[in-house]
């Protein structure tokens, strides 16, 4: 039975890779699914020439459609993130969570060490390096509606703790655990496409399944792109403190080209050398970074902040995590609607990445690892930063926040500068600054060559392992999207486009919940068949000991 059960999959596999793969274009050292890459390919162009033939009017237009999503939709955008936590929670803790991603026989291709590390690179390690500085310091200024306490600081930590901490992740786990399960254990390509094939059956090999994947390619390549942009002007902050090099598009520009090389290297390496080494490396650099800044800085302060803020987010996280303005929406607009949209629009890209890096793992091993792991360690390094800027700026009376809040890509080396470090301070603080620099880089480079795998992946098909030149050419593609958009329109460029990005975030919340519930019942069934292949698993055992037993007995 099982092995007739491993037949099947294997047959049905072949069937649906023949379906898929038979459109592909396959000359020019290629493999890749034409209509969807140049359909994205196009969208991508055109959107790039409307909002650099005038810029003002492009983000008027998106400021509108923003607006628009944030008073209209908040409500959805709540709603639906709570509802993707309560179903993780219900995936870990119930009976399916002894489903094995993969089937019964999967082991894990990478250790926890290395898939940990890969989560965070890939999730949000640059969004880390870039608002853990400024975000702090911004709600202890501005005093947010949730998370009410007497103390300033701690509900501006715990506000930042929200955004993200548990609720980005659970968007994250959801998509990725929906793509790796229809992947490994259904044998379908690794493609958002996939996910809908409970409802949708064959016809997610044609002009559905296209359109599908051409949503999540330009949503990946934008959201990359932007976060490729506003990457180049923080290293460009932080090689200015360095060295004193000018802060200008020019030196940004040849940043992303060097980024993009960086990536391009590792993306040829493939993920498990190149990507799973650079994710390594970055963990390990920023261990250093942080415990060094936290024994520099305001330990016991650092201390008393995390173990505060903690508190108050887990006593009023429910009461939080349901909060929906009824009057003046401007500051959950700002902050908690932008960052719930942000991770939903940018969930095809970290999901991809995630489900490729997870086969072998239970599903409760995954949902719990994505969910606590993640942000955990983000609450840490938010309070590492986060709190000594709080401290710095109260001793300063406000300076810090006046600077981070004119510019805002400098916030983390300005806080550098401004530790009280006695004897060799000013050494100590550029190699603080040279580390965070470094730091940003390698961030930069995991974000670029991850992303890139996950374009290349959709438009091949869902194919694992593409050819090289393709690998290069998302790559590239990438980088210089993000180079035009600096060239020609600088932050108002990056700007549109990150409002563009953000006004997917609407419709993929909807995805999301049916996605939710088609995986119910495909986790379901696979329930029922692993635990049936386990019982036969354990008869034969029992069998194999009754006989050994009975032939010992005849000697």
């Amino acid at each position: 039975m099982q092995d007739d059960h491993k037949k099947q999959q294997e047959d049905m596999k072949k069937h649906l890779e023949e379906k898929l793969y038979s459109r592909n274009f396959t000359k020019f050292g290629l493999d890749m699914n034409p209509v969807v890459s140049i359909i994205a390919g196009l969208i991508i162009l055109g959107f790039s020439m409307y909002a650099l033939s005038d810029l003002d009017r492009a983000n008027k237009v998106f400021d509108a459609i923003k607006t628009f999503i944030v008073s209209k939709g908040s409500w959805l955008f709540i709603l639906s993130s709570n509802f993707f936590i309560i179903t993780c929670l219900f995936f870990a803790f119930s009976r399916l969570g002894s489903v094995k991603i993969g089937g019964v026989h999967a082991e894990p291709e990478f250790s926890n060490f290395a898939w940990y590390s890969m989560l965070i690179s890939a999730g949000m390690g640059i969004g880390l390096m870039f608002w853990a500085v400024g975000e702090p310091l911004y709600h202890a200024v501005d005093t947010p509606p949730i998370f009410e306490s007497n103390n300033s600081v701690t509900q501006a930590m715990s506000t930042t703790f929200f955004h993200w901490g548990v609720h980005p992740w659970g968007i994250y786990a959801l998509l990725s655990l929906a793509l790796s399960f229809f992947a490994y254990n259904k044998g379908l390509p690794l493609s958002l496409r996939s996910v809908f094939y409970p409802i949708l059956k064959d016809r997610i090999f044609g002009v559905i399944g296209d359109i599908i994947d051409v949503l999540a390619v330009v949503a990946c390549l934008f959201g990359l792109a932007t976060s490729l942009g506003l990457g180049a002007q923080q290293i460009n902050s932080g090689l200015n403190y360095l060295t004193g090099i000018d802060i200008s598009v020019t030196v940004q520009v040849i940043l992303i080209a060097i980024i993009t090389f960086m990536a391009t290297l590792s993306v040829v390496s493939g993920i498990d050398k190149g990507v799973k080494f650079l994710s390594e490396l970055n963990i390990k650099i920023a261990f250093v970074f942080m415990v060094a800044v936290l024994f520099l800085g305001p330990t016991l302060y650092i201390l008393k902040v995390f173990a505060n803020s903690l508190g108050l987010y887990f006593n009023d996280f429910i009461k939080s995590s349901f909060f929906i303005s009824l009057n003046d929406s401007t500051w959950q607009g700002d902050w908690s609607i932008f960052y719930l949209s942000w991770w939903i629009s940018w969930s095809p890209f970290v999901g991809m990445f995630i489900a490729r890096v997870s086969k072998g793992r239970t599903v409760r091993e995954f949902v719990l690892a994505v969910l606590i792991v993640p942000s955990l360690l983000s609450f840490i390094w938010l309070s590492v930063f986060g709190g000594t800027a709080i401290h710095i700026n109260n001793i300063t009376d406000g300076n810090l926040f006046q600077v981070v809040n004119d510019n805002l890509p400098i916030a983390l080396f300005e806080m550098i500068n401004n530790l009280n470090i006695p004897l060799i301070s000013g050494v100590i603080k550029v190699i603080l600054s040279l580390l965070g620099t470094v730091l940003v880089i390698s961030f930069f480079v995991t974000s670029s060559d991850s992303g890139s795998l996950v374009v290349d992946n959709i438009t091949s098909g869902g194919k694992l392992d593409s050819p090289v030149p393709q690998r290069v050419f998302w790559a590239c593609m990438e980088g210089l999207v993000a180079a035009i958009l600096l060239l020609i329109g600088g932050k108002k460029a990056l700007s549109a486009l990150q409002t563009a990005v953000i006004s997917t975030g609407l419709p993929f919340a909807i995805i999301l919940t049916m996605i939710s519930i088609m995986l119910f019942e495909s986790v379901h069934h696979s329930y029922k068949k692993q635990t049936n292949i386990k019982r036969i698993r354990e008869i034969k055992k029992y069998y194999k000991k009754v006989i050994e037993s009975n032939e010992k007995d005849k000697e």
